[in-house]
């Protein structure tokens, strides 16, 4: 397939994703009976952007221009990619990169997602059998020309030990923060809610972090996360809850709540599901400048960095880790 052929390929499911055709609102659901985390708004939520963020039609042909994609690739490599599956199609991008840069891919998909992805491949070779050419899936990846991995810290010791020696990506352990000085609207307070709370807090675009000044109020900050206060119901997320909160009363430390999350004064980045890590600064540059050094933080929400609310909308270019695949792709 010519590079126009397989971006109206792509963009056909686009549309299919936000159709509502038995088939696909099917499986949704049985992703979500498979995945008791994977709840259906949150489906949904992932299922809308990349209909919207990649699979439109003219932002793939953009796309494709900025890395100047041929129309069909003289050496075609096979590219394995490690999914992870922390959040609905979270592997997605990587698959699309591939098949949009004209390689091939051999995924092996993660079981805590593989019901959604596996369906839309399965409605990509129903349109165009070839496509089985292209695409595909293994439990073991052997003899690819490259690989993509996402994962843990840990498990990036091991992708490093196999695929080190082959033109590779390896992700690990990411979150998010955000950059608060007390003057923050109603509404971009609400915006911050659902870049902490959206996909239960999972996702490495999540924030986890907060960076206040001191004598910060967390008053108006704690209403907003109100808005989430359904989550209490899924199991899940409220044994979490509980056990993290037990944890604190033993331990005879600080924290406050609405009921349904937890704000814990900490210097890590990462924290626990329902739970949310704050710091206080008396220098805002300072922590900006920190920030970009580091090696695990994904995005910085604040004014003058990511948007409030718009953490969770990545666009084609918002690589993971920060490393930019089609040029990894292009460059193969």
């Amino acid at each position: 397939m010519i590079l126009q052929e397989r971006i109206a390929l792509m963009a056909r499911l686009g549309e299919y994703m936000l159709s509502d055709e038995e088939d696909w609102l099917a499986i949704q659901e049985r992703a979500y009976l498979e995945n008791q985390w994977f709840i259906p708004d949150f489906i949904s939520k992932s299922v809308s952007n990349i209909a919207r963020q990649f699979l439109d039609p003219l932002l793939l042909t953009r796309w494709a221009a900025g890395y100047q994609v041929p129309d069909s690739r003289a050496s075609v490599k096979t590219v394995g990619i490690v999914m992870a599956g922390n959040i609905p199609l979270v592997g997605f991008h990587d698959l699309l990169s591939v098949f949009i840069s004209g390689h091939q891919a051999v995924a092996r998909l993660s079981s805590k997602d593989e019901v959604l992805i596996k369906h839309l491949v399965k409605k990509l070779y129903e349109w165009e059998v070839t496509i089985q050419n292209t695409l595909s899936f293994a439990e073991r990846l052997k003899g690819c020309d490259a690989y993509i991995a996402t994962g843990s810290n840990n498990s990036g010791r091991y992708f490093d030990y196999y695929f080190g020696k082959y033109p590779h990506i390896i992700r690990r352990n990411r979150t998010s923060v955000a950059i608060l000085d007390g003057t923050e609207t109603a509404a971009e307070l609400a915006g911050l809610a659902s870049d902490i709370q959206l996909y239960f807090g999972l996702g490495c675009r999540n924030v986890t972090q907060l960076y206040v000044p001191e004598g910060y109020d967390f008053i108006p900050l704690l209403g907003s996360l109100k808005e989430y206060a359904h989550f209490m119901d899924f199991h899940k997320y409220k044994h979490n809850f509980d056990y993290h909160l037990a944890l604190l009363i033993m331990g005879n430390k600080y924290y406050m709540s609405n009921e349904s999350v937890i704000l814990a004064e900490n210097i890590s980045a990462f924290s626990p599901v329902s739970q949310v890590h704050y710091q206080f600064y008396k220098d805002k540059a300072s922590v900006i400048e920190k920030l970009k050094v580091g090696t695990d933080i994904q995005c910085i929400v604040g004014k003058g960095q990511t948007a409030f609310g718009t953490a969770q909308s990545p666009s084609l270019n918002d690589y993971a880790d920060g490393v930019d695949t089609m040029a990894f792709l292009a460059g193969l």
